[in-house]
């Protein structure tokens, strides 16, 4: 389609190499979060651990992520843009796991069809979840089926629009007269921002080869 994002193909190498920041305790720099662009916005003293999916489609047009729009009657982020993804269960042998076991309940994608190529940096919401975002490839054709309780919709974003400059965008917003900023990622109808936006930001900056 002329005047789309580029094909983009990830680079897979810039992935595998990548030594994300872990946790708060890590190094001296610490996770991402959403206090990034708010320094007020102290992370709790409790985090609940989560770990999510996300999804690369290798598209003969150019990869693509995948994303999910969440229903809108769930306790944490209804109605947004996510990851499969979710809370690391005591049943979880580690947050790989449980990655990949929310991404099966979730969107009916089997684990076996997902080839993890790389982590990125420990992300920290203002909700309480500290997540470990694992990033795993997708080849066509997919076996999807969304549980209709968690997930609305299942779509897919080209990685030209995620890569392209001026990418993401910083916006703003009064939350009990108080401002706060997030990233976002406007593409067509959908919306991206808060965590999903914050991790995209974090991949993008691994696939161009400016991470921090």
């Amino acid at each position: 389609m002329s005047g789309g994002p580029p094909a983009i193909v990830a680079d897979l190498d810039r992935l595998r190499q990548y030594r994300p920041r872990q946790s708060r305790s890590d190094n001296v720099v610490g996770p991402r979060g959403d206090h990034d662009l708010n320094p007020d916005l102290k992370p709790l003293a409790t985090l609940r651990p989560a770990a999510v999916l996300v999804p690369i489609v290798r598209r003969p047009d150019g990869d693509a992520i995948l994303l999910t729009l969440r229903t809108p009657h769930l306790n944490a982020h209804a109605g947004q843009i996510a990851f499969p993804g979710g809370g690391v269960d005591p049943g979880d042998p580690d947050p790989l796991a449980a990655a990949l076991r929310e991404t099966e309940e979730e969107i009916g994608l089997p684990r076996r069809k997902v080839e993890i190529v790389g982590r990125l940096d420990t992300y920290v919401s203002r909700t309480g979840f500290e997540i470990q975002p694992f990033v795993g490839l997708l080849t066509p054709p997919l076996e999807t089926a969304p549980d209709p309780f968690e997930v609305a919709e299942i779509f897919e974003v080209p990685l030209g629009f995620i890569l392209a400059p001026g990418n993401p965008k910083r916006h703003r917003i009064t939350v009990q007269g108080v401002e706060r900023q997030y990233w976002a990622f406007p593409y067509r109808d959908r919306y991206v921002w808060g965590v999903t936006a914050g991790i995209l930001r974090n991949l993008r900056d691994v696939l161009l080869g400016t991470a921090e």
